[in-house]
């Protein structure tokens, strides 16, 4: 969070209480997925004994039935959100390091190539030069307005492995659903499973995961195929999401996921 950028008027209250909560109770540098006392699986944040979260928070979680699985279904797609240059290149004010995020990304489409898995792979572009295409949301962050139609910074990363047969949509809001054909193609092909990849984790991935469950959809977020700018986003919103939109799986799990649908895996919480 840049907390210079914000008004000096709401920056003490910014610092001592959200960046507070985020900082000294759910984050450490890794997390984990562990078990809760119901029987499953929750993602946690690893946290050492100086920790100050409180000891009873998992219990907090679970007791208000936060530790569901949504499972896997039989029909997946996988969707690639925003690994554009303006995000995965640092050198843009947008970017940030994600080279890792791209590298098992790739491994998420390797499996879908082996079952015909529909690829769709998103990317935010502004066709006007005031950025009035992207309403309030290029007011609260002008700075998108460098994601312009025609220039570099739209394109898509150029490491991913994508095809002629993939599906690039371009939007102009946080969620992949916003406006875009993305719930139309879903429901054209029979899908149950939506796999989400990419980029920010707190943006665009936490909205499309939202809107993903608020369609019917079992939202799957590959915990090392999405990624942020800085490491505190990023865990609040997998925690967030994994207990109350979708699953927050290893990567590896969703790889053999992709690649064999019908086997048995986690499924719904009885």
């Amino acid at each position: 969070m840049l907390l210079h950028s914000i008004p000096k008027t709401y920056s003490g209250l910014v610092a001592t209480g959200f960046e507070t909560l985020i900082r000294e109770i759910f984050f450490t540098a890794s997390v984990d997925i562990g078990v809760s006392d119901s029987g499953a699986d929750c993602y946690r944040p690893n946290r050492s004994s100086s920790s100050p979260m409180p000891p009873d928070t998992p219990a907090v979680y679970d007791r208000a039935g936060l530790d569901s699985l949504v499972g896997y279904g039989d029909s997946p797609a996988l969707l690639i959100v925003d690994l554009q240059r303006g995000f995965t290149d640092p050198s843009c004010v947008l970017g940030g390091e994600l080279s890792s995020v791209v590298e098992r990304t790739n491994e998420l489409l390797d499996a879908a190539r082996e079952t015909d898995c529909p690829v769709v792979a998103t990317r935010i572009v502004t066709s006007h030069p005031d950025g009035a295409d992207l309403g309030i949301w290029g007011e609260k962050i002008p700075t998108l307005e460098v994601l312009a139609a025609g220039s570099e910074w739209v394109d898509l990363d150029e490491r991913l492995d994508l095809r002629d047969t993939d599906h690039v949509l371009e939007k102009r809001q946080a969620s992949s659903f916003h406006e875009t054909e993305l719930h139309s193609m879903l429901t054209a092909w029979g899908v149950d499973t939506l796999v989400v990849a990419g980029c920010t984790t707190s943006g665009c991935v936490r909205a499309t995961a939202v809107d993903g469950c608020s369609h019917g959809f079992r939202v799957i977020v590959p915990e090392e195929s999405v990624g942020d700018r800085a490491p505190e986003p990023h865990e609040a919103n997998l925690f967030d999401i994994h207990a109350k939109y979708g699953d927050v799986r290893p990567v590896d799990e969703v790889v053999d996921y992709l690649r064999d649908p019908s086997a048995s895996r986690p499924r719904r919480r009885d």
